[in-house]
């Protein structure tokens, strides 16, 4: 089968969590005989960013971690019907200019042979409906969205049975446990500041519950403003920067825990849709603590995946647990490792898609 992506950027996961997943499902399809192109806008807010701050190399180096993947970039005007002539399966992710959402809809309205899917992975279609509908989706096939809440939002505006849910997952060619244990120490967030949704959020269940429970914190991500940085150096938070996702499971291995603080859209709005960094997380095998959110879906096994504190003072609680109980980080590496290699990988949602894809009528022969 030959399949069209259109993303935002796979080459950049500059503040664009997004790519983590893409860049996995992507090599899935590959390595399970599949012809896969990747298209992004020649200018995009994430590689620009990227580019600005590690120079024009760190737009690259993504390839020496995925030499299966290939991205081409297009210029706004580049013509689409013959990098899409003879493809099977187009998906855009919403990340897309509404202009060229229009254009590739236009080609599939004229007849063209491929099937047609729309991919919502953000929370706009709650916080800012109407930016999701400048998109022009009449000729789409179906819209793939990333949890079943935001699919019953694409439900009331009449997709029906054409909208699917598709997790995200953790790519596990790359989010492993070390091959070697070494020594673990202190705690780490791997997150963007973002536009404040969660700053109470992040001193109550990360930077308070750190210091109370005499855990050193490391903290990578990118957008802090000085405020930030200011409230982070408060609490004796070290700030690392923006860091690589190929690099994170080495982070990961080399701390006692991580956290998870979601934003309040998908506690609030989008209930039961969880960032990629618990998929990435739990198949590192690094223990999680999460801030209050609802697995509505039942993705996990919360009590045994990771912990969940109710509130700051629970979530001190559980760090100085995991910190004093090695019987406790066992058994929850062991259980969070156990349900992504069940049902959480870049391979289960490569299967998911193709079955998708047959059942809009693409013949997608997997090879693997």
């Amino acid at each position: 089968m030959r399949i069209a992506y259109f993303t935002h950027s796979l080459a950049s996961c500059w503040n664009h969590g997004n790519a983590h997943f893409l860049r996995g499902v992507l090599r899935e399809l590959v390595h399970a005989g599949h012809e896969v192109d990747a298209y992004e806008p020649e200018q995009s807010w994430s590689r620009d960013n990227l580019v600005q701050e590690g120079g024009p190399a760190a737009a690259e180096a993504w390839r020496a971690v995925y030499p299966e993947l290939r991205t081409r970039r297009l210029p706004d005007d580049a013509p689409l019907d013959e990098a899409l002539d003879g493809v099977d399966l187009v998906v855009v992710h919403e990340w897309n200019e509404p202009a060229l959402v229009a254009r590739i809809g236009a080609l599939r309205r004229a007849g063209a042979r491929f099937k047609l899917l729309f991919h919502d992975t953000h929370h706009r279609a709650v916080s800012d409906p109407d930016a999701i509908r400048r998109f022009d989706l009449d000729a789409y096939d179906g819209v793939l969205a990333f949890g079943e809440a935001l699919a019953r939002v694409y439900r009331r505006w009449g997709w029906g049975d054409r909208v699917f849910v598709w997790h995200e997952a953790a790519d596990t060619r790359l989010f492993r446990p070390p091959e070697r244990e070494g020594e673990r120490r202190g705690l780490v967030w791997i997150g963007n500041w973002g536009d404040g949704e969660r700053t109470a959020e992040l001193e109550n269940f990360l930077l308070r519950p750190a210091r109370d429970a005499g855990l050193a914190l490391d903290i990578h991500g990118v957008r802090y403003p000085p405020e930030a940085l200011e409230l982070l150096a408060r609490f004796g938070a070290s700030y690392r920067g923006w860091l690589p996702n190929a690099e994170a499971p080495a982070v990961f291995a080399r701390h006692l825990a991580t956290v998870h603080v979601p934003r309040r859209f998908y506690v609030d709005a989008l209930p039961g849709i969880p960032t990629i960094r618990v998929f990435e997380a739990l198949a590192c095998g690094v223990p999680l603590v999460c801030a209050p959110w609802s697995d509505a879906e039942r993705l996990f096994s919360p009590g045994l995946d990771y912990l969940v504190a109710r509130n700051g003072a629970a979530m001190t609680q559980h760090l100085r647990d995991i910190a004093h109980d090695p019987a406790l980080r066992a058994g929850l590496v062991r259980h969070g490792l156990e349900t992504i290699r069940a049902r959480h990988s870049c391979a289960h949602r490569m299967r998911e898609l193709l079955a998708i894809a047959e059942r809009l009528g693409v013949t997608t022969l997997e090879t693997a």
